[in-house]
């Protein structure tokens, strides 16, 4: 019911995933990210503890096949469960179970992986890889929704997909990007897009104002001084 892709930026290090699904709100249990350390999504019959669980063990020094590994041999209802990894040095890792929903997919690319259920087609994946790929000068966020958009226009999932996010982590302990769509009858990906476009211009200045806020510029909205 999902196709993900999970990526670095080679050139900010910078991490991310965007994501898309039939199902309602598929930001909220999915994607997953970590600056210094890496980024993931636990998607198909979806246990959102595996996300945090695959980083933290990156964290602690495994890698990422090392990872995956460990969860696939430890975790419970594996066979059910699809999951991306890639660290903050690009290397990347997955799982399949052997009970994933309808047609799935596979591609891996340097600093990236994507991957789906419930498919149109096979290509998804590669083609999402290869718009990703192709567009190495944008911003890591810019490229990750290009690549969703590429994968939607090969055929996205077999049904409607009804919600969408992205988050990318830099070098704070929040996402720099954090964004989704949870619900729409029909396009959520491109909202999601418009909703970057939206928050692209104003992104550095919510991080200025966290680290050095009398610095940071004004807010702009009614009453502010």
């Amino acid at each position: 019911m999902t196709f993900s892709l999970v990526g670095r930026c080679e050139k900010t290090n910078m991490v991310g995933v965007a994501i898309s699904s039939s199902s309602i709100s598929v930001s909220s249990r999915c994607p997953w990210v970590r600056a210094g350390v890496g980024a993931a999504s636990t998607q198909n019959v979806t246990d959102p503890s595996l996300g945090n669980l695959m980083l933290d063990y990156l964290e602690k020094g495994l890698t990422v096949n090392e990872v995956i590994h460990k969860i696939s041999k430890e975790e419970k209802h594996i066979e059910y469960r699809q999951l991306l990894l890639v660290d903050n040095k690009g290397n990347t890792a997955e799982h399949t179970g052997t009970k994933i929903l309808g047609i799935s997919g596979l591609e891996k690319g340097k600093n990236c992986i994507a991957a789906g259920n419930m498919l149109k087609s096979t290509t998804v994946p590669k083609v999402m890889i290869d718009n990703f790929i192709n567009n190495a000068n944008t911003h890591l966020a810019e490229r990750l929704l290009l690549a969703l958009k590429a994968g939607l226009d090969e055929g996205g999932e077999e049904g409607p997909v009804h919600s969408a996010g992205i988050k990318v982590a830099d070098n704070t302990m929040w996402p720099i990007v954090d964004l989704r769509v949870d619900w729409l009858d029909a396009q959520p990906i491109e909202e999601l897009y418009k909703l970057w476009k939206t928050f692209e211009p104003q992104m550095d200045d919510y991080k200025s104002r966290a680290l050095n806020p009398s610095e940071a510029p004004s807010y702009g909205v009614l009453g502010d001084l």
